[in-house]
Order: C-alpha cells, then sequence, then structure tokens
C-alpha cells in the first residue's frame, strides 16, 4: 500500500520518472501496476528480485516500501551501490540492526533517507517552524495524540506480529518519536511507558497463533534540555473527529495542531481570568497532494525533498541517525511497558 502511495506522489514531482517496480507478490505487482498506469507511467518493467531488479536496470534511486522485517537485509545488500535509497519506517525492527545500517549509511556517498514523513504535513511543518521561532516562548510541554482505527490487513499478514512489525510503538510511533526529537531539539534521557492489547486482534489467528501487537499506550519522555513530552496512542478509536493531535505549551502560549482538519490554534497566557485570544487557522495542503496519498500530502512534500537533494547533489534531511533514534526511542518505550519501569535513554 505505501509503495503506490510513492508511485501516486512520484507522479507529481517534476522530473521524476517510474523505472520499475520490485514485488515478490504476483496480487502487489498486480495493484502497483495498475496504480501506475493510472499515474501515467506505461510499461513499467517489473521484477520479483530486487537483485535482479538492480543488476538490470540503470536506477538513480530506489525507495524501498517492504514489510519491516525485510528492511535490513535488503539494505544491507545495496549499502554499497551508488544508488540513492529512500527506506520507510521504520528503518529496521531492531536497535542492533537499526545501528549496522546506521552506521554504514553515514560512511555511503550515495543518498540514504529514512522515510519519517509526518514531519512533511503542510499543517504538522508549519507548526514545527512556528514552536521554533518562539511564538509559545519556552517550550516546556509536548503531547502527540494518535487517536485511530486498527491496523489494516497487509499480504501474508506480516503486520500481525511484533517479530516482523518491532512492535506497535516501533511500527506505528516511529514517526512521532522522530517528531518529538524535531521539535524538542533535544535528545531522550528516560522514557516510561504503559501499554497493552485490549480489543483489536483478539479473534484472530494465523496458523494457530493468535496476534501479539499492542493496540494502545502512553509514553512520557524525558528530554536532555528539560523539556516533557508525552504520547497517547489509541487504535481502537475509529470514530474520532481528529486523528492526530500535537500539542505544545511553552511560557508564553499553547500551540495545537489537528489532523486531518489541519487547524493551527495558537492560545497565549492571558492570566486567570483574563479575555481569551485564540487565534485559529486552517493550513492549507496541495489537493492534488492530498489525493496521492494517506498522510494528508507528507509523501508528496517529502518526495520533494528527496529529489530535490538527489538532483542538487546534497545530503539527507532526515538521515539514517534519525531513523536509528525513532527505532530505539520505540524499542524502549516497549521495555518500559515490559518491565513496568522507566528506561534510561542513551545514544552513541
Amino acid at each position: 500500500m505505501m509503495g503506490r502511495e510513492h508511485i501516486q506522489n512520484i507522479a507529481l514531482v517534476p522530473g521524476a520518472e517510474l523505472s520499475a517496480i520490485c514485488d515478490t507478490n504476483k496480487a502487489s505487482i498486480d495493484a502497483s501496476k495498475r496504480t501506475a498506469g493510472a499515474a501515467g507511467f506505461e510499461n513499467i518493467k517489473t521484477y520479483n528480485d530486487y537483485k535482479q531488479l538492480v543488476a538490470a536496470e540503470t536506477l538513480d534511486a530506489i525507495i524501498i516500501a517492504t514489510p519491516n522485517f525485510t528492511h535490513a537485509d535488503i539494505v544491507l545488500d545495496l549499502i554499497d551501490t551508488d544508488i540513492a535509497l529512500l527506506v520507510e519506517k521504520p528503518l529496521c525492527t531492531t536497535i542492533i540492526d537499526a545501528e549496522r545500517v546506521a552506521d554504514l549509511a553515514q560512511k555511503r556517498k550515495a543518498l540514504f533517507w529514512t522515510g519519517l514523513e509526518y514531519r512533511y504535513m503542510p499543517p504538522v511543518a508549519e507548526f514545527v517552524k512556528r514552536v521554533h521561532a518562539g511564538d509559545i516562548g519556552a517550550l516546556q510541554m509536548l503531547t502527540i495524540r494518535e487517536h485511530r482505527f486498527p491496523f489494516l490487513p497487509k499480504v501474508e499478514n506480516w503486520n500481525r506480529f511484533s517479530r516482523n512489525t518491532g512492535g506497535t510503538l516501533v511500527e506505528k510511533c516511529c514517526h512521532f518519536f522522530d517528531l518529538m526529537r524535531l521539535i524538542v531539539r533535544s535528545e531522550p534521557t528516560k522514557i516510561y511507558a504503559s501499554g497493552a492489547m485490549n480489543v483489536n486482534h483478539l479473534d484472530e489467528r494465523y496458523d494457530g497463533e493468535t496476534p501479539d501487537i499492542i493496540d494502545n499506550a502512553l509514553a512520557i519522555v524525558d528530554f536532555q534540555n528539560g523539556v516533557r513530552a508525552q504520547l497517547d496512542l489509541c487504535m481502537f478509536a475509529d470514530g474520532s473527529e481528529e486523528q492526530e493531535e500535537i500539542c505544545a505549551v511553552g511560557d508564553a502560549a499553547k500551540l495545537e495542531v489537528k489532523i486531518p482538519s489541519a487547524k493551527l490554534i495558537h492560545s497565549p497566557r492571558t492570566g486567570f481570568g483574563g479575555a481569551k485570544q485564540i487565534k485559529t487557522e486552517i493550513i492549507e495542503t496541495d489537493a492534488a497532494a492530498l489525493s496521492a496519498g494517506h498522510h494528508h500530502g507528507a509523501t508528496y512534500h517529502q518526495l520533494l525533498d528527496f529529489h530535490s537533494a538527489l538532483v542538487d547533489g546534497r545530503s539527507a534531511t532526515v538521515t539514517a541517525i534519525d531513523g536509528l533514534r525513532s527505532v530505539v526511542m520505540g524499542a524502549v518505550a516497549h521495555q518500559s511497558i515490559e518491565t513496568g519501569q522507566a528506561v534510561e535513554v542513551s545514544f552513541k
């Protein structure tokens, strides 16, 4: 599904061309060919082995949008090529694999990009810009809430098991841990999390095995600069008006952004009993980008930046280190859930 979203958005990027599609699943190949045709890419070559694709094609870039547990092996096979790589989130499913990939990615000359596209949603990007510009004064607290639908079915149900995904807080929430680091502009020192599998997938069985992916969690993150952040995840809140909400509170004001309404709400401190001075605005997103995927235009804006970096020869905006640290935070949050204890975080 994410691969097809990339295809739709490649068609919107000036100068970008789709050369080939590779997948081991025939149904996915067929669906992707239909998507490519509808996007204006005719007679696209297809492969079922990425090594054959690399050997046969002259490529500037490859987007790796495969199941999470395959990322490490594919990246390690391609890391020594001169082909630019965009690896969908999460970078890997384990800290060990993510560290290995990040170490090698930093040494390669060709572009390496981690697909943490939430930071590219126009309303979120504007929110981050204004927090960094000081619109709320000095940031003190950050809350990210996602109340959404359950995990969708995937090919061969690979996403029903944590061994394949890295766990819900890696698979789903690496986006949000990345946003925390981006907004706070500091590194985490401690994470405490509580979560469980309470509602979703309990009646599902695959080869006699019950899924083990948690469907709700709360996580608190302490940062080096003293800011505290919180993640509130619920994946059985299908009827929510807003899927994602981010709130930053500073010593001078509060700023909120809501998705999909794209509302940006600025609330200055006015003192007890003071008249409210709330300002609400809608941050517009290009209609074509909105219709080309499920991430509020983020994939389009990410690919614009990726393509620009590739053409101009500049470094990645979202690096392998960003990918690694988002995986670490998710994995540490799972460790906290399992142990019931706050876990200290440190990076090499």
